[in-house]
């Protein structure tokens, strides 16, 4: 008989039932993934480029840090602190951006309409964007005072990453020459003039995230930050904050307008201290005004009065036509052309030594003696002097003074030159000239930056570019400064207040009239200044104080001659100067 089958059929469980269905179904899912394939890859070739989008990818700025500003024992004028950027993802900050922009305005005092459209969703190169910056350099502190109440008010997408910000720890001390930094870019002084240095070049991170997360296995890229270089200056922190103190004082007590004082090292030129008041503070400049902002050292352009005489004086002596006891009779008016020149304390004829001249600030014994100059030998000088152009030490906006052509000089223009009006200078400028007598005859040029930098107009400055050039012999130069002693002595000279006790002082006073700058004429304002170096035969600093304007009436010897006396001992005791213990001169005055 022929077999036969159960009642049942052929069991379930048999492998040959099991391998047909798995068949079955393999056949399907290739059926379906290969529906799917043609639609990707003919039907629709743009969906899965669009998927892929949609995980898209982040790029974040990784900062530089910026370089330091340093004094000359590498204590910070400027340095970086931590700080956050505040950055958002416009997908999740969108349906409350409105909110969100007015609440960061408040608090951050980020610009709505510029942030509103940062928060809504946009697209950046045909990717929808998922990162934007809001605010960048905010203290950490602030940053997360406002991530954490954006929390509580429930706003999404909001977050920091490290931002560094940059900080002045001495405040006001030294700002008017390092300058400051805004959100995005420096605005004055070595900030700005150094910034390629100090910037370095932020580096940047790119990847890729979905859901709003960064994708482990995704493509990733980073370029690494190269941090900025610091910028080391000649400036001594603690002697910049004291020559600030005592110039705010000064211009303070007399009622004036303005003033600034600069300390140079006497043997290489390098500024020590170069203060301005009114100044600021770098951490909240803009809270002053701007004409405090930059360096009234170097910026301002002013008569330098009788100051000036020792340059005169020095080159005379150099030339041969002059020494310290030539016998000058001074008039109590000296008519030249169709004009009278008149000395600022009245008298009848006097007779006068050179040194006299310069211990009394005589404007016609001066003139006198500038009479056996040639036609141009004093242009010639002061040019060697350094008037007239720019020191070019580094700071934006430096002037290079005003002296008039040689050429152009009429015989009143050169009596005027000579005791120091129709001739504009700058501090630095008139500070390096007076340091040529103090150094031996030989001008050094003057610098703030240690080492070398190049500005952002490509010069190179620095000490290792200083040079060296002889303008008057040093006998000259000697015979110049024991006249210059007079100046303090209390017997005979202008500005005693100006000595300090137990050294050797050599300095001249200045005061000069100012021409206004509506009428363009002499307007009865007065620059007064003094100017010296100690210890006078052994010469270490050279000191610079200039006053606008003060409205107590004082001269050079009263009103800057004291603040120089000041800032001149802190200096002396501050670097261990030691008197020379010689006796100063006692040249004759008069005859």
């Amino acid at each position: 008989m022929p077999a036969t089958t159960s009642p049942r059929g052929t069991r379930r469980g048999s492998p040959q039932l099991r391998l047909r269905v798995g068949f079955v179904v393999i056949a399907m899912l290739l059926s379906v993934f290969g529906a799917r394939l043609v639609q990707l890859q003919g039907l629709d070739p743009n969906s899965y480029a669009q998927m892929a989008a949609a995980a898209g990818q982040r790029n974040v700025v990784l900062p530089a840090a910026r370089g330091d500003i340093l004094d000359r024992n590498g204590e910070p004028l400027a340095d970086s602190v931590d700080g956050l950027m505040v950055v958002a993802d416009p997908r999740l900050t969108a349906p409350d951006a409105a909110e969100i922009a007015t609440f960061l305005y408040r608090k951050l005092n980020v610009d709505y309409p510029t942030t509103l459209a940062k928060l809504r969703e946009h697209e950046i190169d045909g990717t929808e964007a998922r990162f934007e910056y809001i605010a960048r350099r905010v203290p950490s502190t602030i940053a997360t005072e406002v991530i954490e109440e954006a929390k509580r008010h429930d706003f999404k997408g909001l977050d920091t990453r490290r931002d560094p910000v940059r900080d002045y720890p001495a405040g006001d001390v030294g700002a008017n020459l390092v300058g400051f930094i805004g959100t995005d870019e420096p605005l004055a002084g070595f900030e700005r003039t150094f910034d390629k240095q100090l910037s370095g070049t932020d580096g940047s991170a790119r990847y890729e995230v979905g859901g709003g997360n960064r994708l482990p296995l995704g493509e990733s890229t980073v370029t690494d930050a190269v941090n900025g270089k610091d910028l080391k200056t000649t400036l001594d922190l603690d002697l910049q904050w004291y020559t600030q103190r005592v110039l705010r004082q000064t211009v303070e007590d007399s009622g004036a307008e303005s003033g600034f004082a600069i300390v140079m090292d006497t043997r290489s030129a390098e500024l020590l201290a170069v203060a301005d008041y009114p100044t600021y503070d770098a951490n909240n400049a803009t809270a002053s005004p701007k004409a405090d902002l930059g360096s009234r050292a170097l910026q301002d352009v002013y008569e330098p009065g009788s100051v000036e005489k020792v340059l005169t004086v020095s080159s005379l002596i150099d030339l041969g036509l002059v020494s310290p006891r030539t016998k000058i009779v001074v008039p109590p008016e000296l008519k030249r052309e169709d004009r009278a020149i008149g000395d600022w304390f009245p008298h009848g004829t006097i007779p006068l030594t050179l040194a006299g001249v310069i211990a009394k600030s005589s404007n016609i014994g001066t003139v006198l003696a500038a009479d056996k100059f040639k036609q141009g030998q004093l242009d010639a000088y002061l040019r060697q002097f350094g008037l007239g152009q720019r020191t070019d030490i580094g700071v934006r906006g430096e002037t290079p003074g005003l002296l008039p052509p040689g050429n152009t000089w009429t015989h009143q223009m050169q009596d005027r030159i000579a005791f120091g009006q129709s001739v504009s200078v700058n501090g630095a400028q008139m500070a390096a000239a007076v340091n040529t007598i103090a150094n031996g005859g030989v001008r050094i040029s003057p610098n703030v930056i240690e080492g070398s930098a190049t500005t952002d107009d490509g010069k190179q400055v620095g000490t290792d570019h200083a040079t060296r050039k002889r303008v008057i012999s040093a006998k000259a130069a000697h015979q110049t400064m024991l006249m210059m002693e007079r100046v303090v002595d209390p017997d005979v000279g202008v500005a005693p207040g100006a000595a300090v006790p137990g050294y050797r002082v050599a300095g001249k006073t200045g005061t000069a009239q100012r021409v206004g700058a509506e009428c363009g004429c002499y307007d009865g304002t007065d620059t007064v200044s003094f100017a010296g170096f100690a210890p006078a035969d052994d010469p270490r600093f050279t000191i610079y104080v200039v006053v606008q304007n003060p409205g107590n009436g004082g001269g050079g010897g009263s009103v800057a001659g004291p603040a120089f006396s000041k800032i001149m001992s802190y200096a002396l005791r501050r670097y261990g100067v030691p008197p020379t213990g010689t006796q100063p001169s006692r040249l004759p005055v008069d005859w």
